[in-house]
C-alpha cells in the first residue's frame, strides 16, 4: 500500500487516497467524543484511514466516536443499537453489489430514521451511478474514493454533522411544540395551585430534557408562592426533591433569592443566565409565584424559545386559578356569613357555624373521606340550619318548650333549606343541600324529616348530625343552659348506633382531644 500522506492513488481502487493537505484547522479537545459516525466498508484499511484522519476532529466542541460496520448484517444490527447515529459513511459494494443499497432502503422505510446523514463512498461507481443514485435513493451524498482528499471529508463530515444538528433541533421543537400543546391541556383542567406547580415542573423539565438530552439529576426546578413574609415552596422536582431540605423554605437561599430579586428588576417576561431560568407571574388578584430552574448543563436558545412558549401559557392559567380561588373563597365566605346570621336570628352562639365546620372536617378525614371530600363538608356544613330563615322568630326564639304543634314547624326547616338550595348545579351547595335536609335525621330511623335509618343517610348528613348535636349541646340556647362536658359524652355513648352512626362516635371519642382544640380554638366571646 502507498504511504497515505502522499499524492499517488493507492494500488487497489476501493481503498480511500487522501491527497497531502493541510489540516492544523482541524480543532482537537480532550472532551469525550458524543457525535456517532458509522464507517460501513467491507476493507479494513477504509476503516482504519478514515479513523486516522477523522480521530481529532470536534464539532461544537464535542469529538466523534466511530462505529464500524464491514456487512450488510453488521449495519442492521449497529442501526438498531445506536439509532442517534449521526453519519454513515458507505461503501455501496460489499458481499453483494448492491449491499450498501440494500441498506439505505433498510434505514430510511424499515427503521423510519430520516435523520441520520447517508454519504456513499464508492471506489467502483460503475456499480452505482451516481445520476441514478442520488435520484432512487434518499441519500445525502455521493463520493468517489479517489476524490475524496482529507479536507474534503472533514467538510463533508461537518457539513452532515450541521444537517444532523439542525433535523435534530427542528423535529425537538415539533416535538416540544405538542408537549405544549398536551400540557396546555392538561394544565388547563380544574386543579389546586399544588397540582398545577407540580404539572408545571413536570413539563418544563420534559422540554428542558428534549432539546438537551440531559437527565433528571442534572436539572432542578420549584414553584414557589409569596406568602408575605417571603416565599413559600409549593412543588419541587429533581435536586430540590430530597430530605436534605428540613423545610421547604430552606430551598430558597440568600443566592437564589437575590437571583429572584434581579430577575424582577429586569422586568423582562421572563429571566435566563446560562445555567438557570426564573419567571415571576403575577395575577391580577394579587398573588405570585416564582418558577425557578436550575441545570448543570448550559440552556440553549431552542430551550428559551420553547420555554417563552410554554410560558405564556401558564401565566394565563395561573391567572385563572387565581380568580378561581377568589371566587371559592368569596363563595366560602358568603356561605359562613349566611350561616352565620342564621344562628344570630335565633339567638344561638356566634361561632357555632364555624367549629360545626371544623368538626365535620376533623371527622371526614378520621373516617376516610379525601382531603378534598372533607374540605366540601366543612365549607357546605355552615349552611345546615339556613332554613331557618322560612320559621317565626316567635317559634325559633321561644325560651320554653315548644308545643307538638311548633315543633312540626320547626321541623319544616330541613325542607325549607333543601328548597333553598336543591336548584343549584354547584357541587358545594348540592352538598349543603343534602347536609340541610338530612342533619336531623337519626341512625335508628326515628329522624327527620324522612325517617332515613343506618347508611340511608348520607355521610355529610351523618358527621354535620354528630358535630352540631355535640356543639348545640356544650353552648346556652335560648331553650337551655350548656351541658357539662361529661353529660354531654354520656349521651354520645348512649346514642351510638341510635342517634349517630356507631363509627363516628367510635372516631370522635378516640380523637376527643383533637375535638375539644378545635372547640377551644373557637370559643364565643363570652364564654371565653
Amino acid at each position: 500500500m502507498n504511504d497515505i500522506s502522499g499524492t499517488e492513488p493507492v494500488e487497489m481502487s476501493d481503498i480511500l487516497h487522501f491527497a497531502d493537505e493541510d489540516t492544523s484547522d482541524i480543532k482537537k479537545t480532550n472532551i469525550p467524543p458524543k457525535w456517532k459516525i458509522m464507517i460501513v466498508d467491507d476493507e479494513e484499511e477504509v476503516h482504519d484511514v478514515t479513523k486516522m484522519v477523522l480521530g481529532d476532529v470536534e464539532y461544537k466542541g464535542t469529538g466523534l466516536t466511530f462505529l464500524h460496520a464491514y456487512s450488510v448484517s453488521d449495519t442492521i444490527r449497529l442501526m438498531n443499537e445506536h439509532p442517534d447515529t449521526a453519519l454513515i459513511l458507505l461503501d455501496v459494494v460489499m458481499e453483494r453489489d448492491d449491499s450498501g443499497l440494500k441498506i439505505i432502503k433498510y434505514i430510511r422505510e424499515e427503521l423510519k430514521n430520516n435523520f441520520v446523514r447517508i454519504v456513499i463512498r464508492t471506489g467502483q461507481p460503475g456499480e452505482a451511478p451516481e445520476k441514478k443514485v442520488i435520484v432512487d435513493y434518499d441519500i445525502n451524498d455521493y463520493k468517489e474514493k479517489t476524490e475524496l482528499t482529507s479536507q474534503k471529508l472533514f467538510s463533508t463530515v461537518i457539513a452532515s454533522l450541521r444537517s444532523f444538528e439542525n433535523l435534530v433541533t427542528i423535529d425537538n421543537n415539533r416535538r416540544g411544540l405538542e408537549k405544549i400543546i398536551e400540557a396546555s391541556t392538561k394544565l388547563y383542567e380544574p386543579q389546586s395551585l399544588h397540582d398545577f406547580s407540580k404539572d408545571t415542573l413536570i413539563n418544563l423539565q420534559s422540554l428542558f430534557k428534549l432539546n438537551d438530552g440531559i437527565f433528571d439529576d442534572n436539572i432542578s426546578g420549584f414553584i414557589a408562592e409569596r406568602d408575605g413574609i417571603g416565599y413559600n415552596v409549593v412543588a419541587v422536582i429533581g435536586g430540590y426533591d430530597n430530605s436534605e431540605y428540613s423545610k421547604p423554605r430552606d430551598i430558597i437561599t440568600d443566592e437564589i433569592t437575590e437571583f429572584i430579586r434581579r430577575a424582577s428588576q429586569s422586568k423582562k417576561r421572563f429571566y435566563f443566565d446560562e445555567f438557570r431560568y426564573i419567571d415571576i407571574l403575577q395575577s391580577s388578584t394579587g398573588k405570585e409565584i416564582v418558577i425557578y430552574f436550575t441545570s448543570k448543563i448550559p440552556f440553549n436558545q431552542s430551550d428559551r424559545y420553547l420555554t417563552e412558549i410554554l410560558s405564556s401559557n401558564i401565566s394565563g392559567i395561573y391567572e385563572n386559578i387565581c380568580l378561581t380561588k377568589e371566587i371559592e373563597e368569596t363563595q366560602k365566605e358568603i356561605l359562613t356569613t349566611l350561616g352565620e346570621v342564621v344562628e344570630t336570628r335565633s339567638k344561638e352562639t356566634g361561632f357555632h357555624v364555624t367549629r360545626v365546620a371544623e368538626y365535620s372536617r376533623h371527622l371526614a378525614l378520621q373516617y376516610g373521606l379525601s382531603e378534598g371530600e372533607a374540605e366540601l363538608i366543612k365549607q357546605a356544613s355552615p349552611m345546615h340550619d339556613i332554613g331557618k330563615v322560612g320559621i317565626h322568630d316567635n317559634i325559633l326564639n321561644k325560651p320554653g318548650k315548644l308545643s307538638p304543634e311548633e315543633f312540626e314547624i320547626i321541623k319544616t326547616h330541613t325542607t325549607i333549606g333543601y328548597e333553598i338550595l336543591k336548584q343549584s348545579k354547584r357541587k358545594l351547595l348540592k352538598a349543603a343541600a343534602i347536609i340541610a335536609l338530612q342533619h336531623h335525621e337519626r341512625y335508628d330511623g326515628k329522624g327527620y324529616p324522612a325517617g332515613l335509618q343506618g347508611e340511608e343517610i348520607h355521610i355529610y348528613g351523618r358527621i354535620t348530625c354528630l358535630a352540631d348535636v355535640f356543639d348545640a349541646l356544650g353552648n346556652d340556647r335560648v331553650y337551655k343552659k350548656a351541658w357539662a362536658l361529661k353529660d354531654i359524652l354520656d349521651y354520645i355513648k348512649k346514642e351510638r348506633g341510635k342517634h349517630f352512626d356507631p363509627a363516628l362516635v367510635d372516631i370522635f371519642l378516640d380523637t376527643l382531644d383533637d375535638i375539644l382544640t378545635i372547640h377551644d380554638s373557637h370559643k364565643d366571646a363570652r364564654t371565653k
